[in-house]
This record gives C-alpha cells, structure tokens and sequence, in this order.
C-alpha cells in the first residue's frame, strides 16, 4: 500500500537516502528542511520539497496545510531533523543548550502536535522518531546532545501509551554511527567551545578520535537506515524500538548489563 510520508531533515544523510528509497517504491514523500536548495536532487525523483525551519511554528503549519490541501492525509511523519552539539557543560552557553533542544526535542514535539489530529481522525498512522544509540548511552562533551535524545526516548514510549487507542504507531529510531555530516556539526561545536581552556587536551582526543572514525568509514552507511524506514513504513504492526548501524547494539547491551564506572572505562578507553 503506498503511503503519504512527511520526511523533516532530509536534506542530507538518512533522511535524503530514505527519500529517495521510498520514492522509489511509490510512496508520495514529502521533505522538510532549512537547506531547500539541497533537496532539488529529491523533487527531480518526483518528491516533494518544502523549505521548512523545524523551530518556527508558522513554518510548521504551511507544510503540513500544503500536504493535507494536496492529499488529504499524512501517514507517517519521520521526525528525522536534529544535530550534534558537543562541549564541555561548563563552556557551551545555555542559549546554545536550549537551541539543541529546540531542534531536536521541541521541533519533533511540535510536528507531532501537528499531525496527530489527521491520523486520529483517520484511526491510522505512524510517527517515527530519531533517537540515537545516545539515547541510551553517554559520551563525555556531548551532555546537550545526550540529554535531549534521552528525553525523545521518554516522549516517544509515552505518546505510545497516548496513540494506542487510536491505531497510530509510534517508534523510536536509534542508529548507530552512520556516516552522515552529523560528524562535522560535532567538530564544529568542540571547535567553538572547548578547543581551549581546561578541557582543552581532552576535546583534542575527542576530535581526533572523531577524525579516525569516520575517516576511516567506521560506520555504516545511510542505506541501512533507509532500509529499516521502509521496513517500518509498510509493517502495520512495527517494532516499537529500531536499533541499526555500527556500534549501536553492543553499546546499548554494554550499558544496559555493566556498571556505571566499567562503561565509563570503556567510553574513555576510545577517546
């Protein structure tokens, strides 16, 4: 059965990749992101791009007005857009702290909001949302980043509880290290922030770190996201939890089954 699907960060990365593999099956696909100009690659497949600011409310509502005009419903809403901002808790200014929340918590709450309604009505749907193998774990410098995928994990199984009655899926994403731009963002923030100071030696190892794993292509590729998205999108029953990607199982189980001090030595063993 195809199916209208919303797409928010999908101007690169998963989201792109996925757009293009849902097109390809016959889905109508709808993308959302700030960097319209990356997407043309999408709309000459036969998708469609809006140009979209997942912190501005009136953005928000003309994308979703433009779908429900066009189609008359939303099936599934990826809440894929969010990035990586990475400093010491000390250094990085709470302006830029609420701004990572904006994004990635706030933005998805909101899209959420947004769309509910038409699925309710429709008793169908499913929302999707990109959590992180972060959300589960911790790095050192990544607190921001860290405690906003923690709270998707505790928004998402509670609008789970919510949706039941009315037949809409909520699952939650949780890739792995995947080889996207989310590595640049990453470099970019400890650049700004802790490149020195009294963390300086430490954001030295963090960067180099980062450098060496994805230099190296020591992650999976986007494909397997967009492999596990198709997945979802045509189960009528998903999985509520979608863990993919390199590294992404064995750090969870580490976490889960070691003490607090054993996988701080392992987190710190890889820096």
């Amino acid at each position: 059965m195809k199916k209208v699907i919303l797409i928010t960060g999908a101007s690169s990365g998963m989201g792109k990749e996925t757009a293009k593999k849902l097109i390809q099956k016959g889905h109508t696909v709808y993308t959302a992101a700030r960097r319209i100009e990356q997407m043309q690659d999408i709309k000459a497949m036969g998708g469609h791009p809006i140009q979209m600011d997942v912190t501005n409310q009136a953005d928000i509502q003309q994308v979703i007005d433009t779908i429900i005009n066009h189609e008359g419903k939303i099936d599934v809403l990826w809440n894929n857009a969010g990035y990586g901002l990475y400093g010491s808790v000390e250094d990085i200014p709470l302006e830029q702290a609420r701004r990572q929340f904006e994004v990635n918590l706030f933005g998805l709450a909101s899209m959420t909001q947004k769309v509910v309604p038409y699925m309710r009505k429709a008793k169908a749907g499913t929302i999707i949302n990109t959590s992180s193998m972060g959300g589960k774990i911790y790095t050192p410098m990544g607190a921001w980043y860290h405690a906003s995928k923690h709270a998707i994990e505790g928004f998402s199984d509670s609008l789970r509880l919510e949706l039941a009655p009315f037949n809409i899926n909520v699952v939650v994403l949780e890739p792995g290290i995947i080889l996207t731009e989310f590595s640049e963002e990453v470099l970019k923030s400890l650049g700004q922030f802790s490149a020195a100071g009294a963390y300086a030696e430490l954001t030295r190892k963090l960067v180099a770190s980062t450098k060496k794993t994805y230099e190296r292509g020591s992650g999976s590729k986007a494909v397997v996201i967009a492999d596990t998205v198709s997945k979802i999108v045509t189960d009528n029953k998903p999985k509520t939890r979608y863990r993919v990607g390199r590294w992404a199982k064995p750090l969870v189980w580490l976490r889960t089954y070691l003490g607090d001090r054993a996988f701080d030595k392992i987190i710190m063993s890889q820096v």
